[in-house]
């Protein structure tokens, strides 16, 4: 069954939730295509995924990569995948139900009929709309994001947002082999890269909600990656 869109989906020991999230996506009135990129997961996220490969052989696809190399280099693999493939739409999508798959379509639709290049599932663009995380959690990312802006000067609210669909051509034109940072900040370089190309970027609001299930992949130097990244970033400059 074919398919203008992909939605890529990260994985390292999902195995609670990787086959009711391929689920819900492949439950949408739209069709998508889903492309896990796993990292060897020792839970055995991966033989889930191609267990489900017999129910939708021309829908699921994997990608296993040897080591655990960061969420930035796995969607790199991705997104260079899908260009190969010739998608349209490519998505970013955690695995954890943090995104809605509900808002998959959302985001579609604003690249496919309303004229963005890039559309962010943003959970700061109409208040905070954040659920079930502790209230330092929240101010870190809501500051986070607003330093970041401050810092770059990108008229964007939720930039370090991960839910996330590209137009193809803004991954063509993005340099992929030059993106420097893996953690939370390859959100963010993203984004400014495809802003320093003055392709059209816009926040849909939506509502982020924590995981249940799985443990969370956040840590002292992804988050270290971002602050003083960001400054390097907007010091240095950029390659596009």
């Amino acid at each position: 069954m074919k398919s203008d869109a992909l939605v890529i989906i990260p994985t390292y020991n999902e195995k609670e939730n990787i086959e009711a999230i391929i689920r819900a996506a492949f439950n949408q009135e739209k069709v998508f295509h889903v492309l896990v990129v796993d990292d060897n997961s020792p839970d055995g996220t991966a033989t889930i995924v191609e267990k489900l490969q017999n129910e939708f052989p021309e829908k699921l696809f994997i990608e296993k990569r040897t080591g655990k190399n960061g969420l930035g280099t796995a969607y790199i693999h991705g997104f260079k995948w899908a260009i190969e493939k010739k998608y349209d739409y490519i998505i970013e999508m955690d695995a954890d139900f943090s995104h809605n798959p509900n808002d998959l379509i959302r985001l579609y639709n604003e690249c496919e009929n309303e004229g963005a290049d890039v559309a962010i599932g943003s959970r700061y663009s109409v208040g905070v709309n954040v659920v079930n995380w502790p209230m330092s959690r929240v101010l870190l990312s809501y500051f986070a994001s607003k330093y970041v802006r401050l810092i770059t000067r990108m008229p964007i609210h939720d930039t370090t947002a991960g839910f996330v669909c590209y137009k193809r051509k803004v991954l063509e034109t993005i340099k992929l082999d030059k993106v420097k940072f893996v953690g939370y900040a390859f959100q963010i370089e993203m984004k400014y890269k495809a802003w320093k190309h003055k392709f059209n970027i816009r926040e849909v609001s939506v509502i982020f909600t924590d995981r249940v299930l799985g443990k969370s992949k956040l840590s002292k130097g992804i988050i270290r990656e971002a602050v003083f990244g960001v400054i390097k970033m907007r010091i240095n400059g950029l390659p596009k």
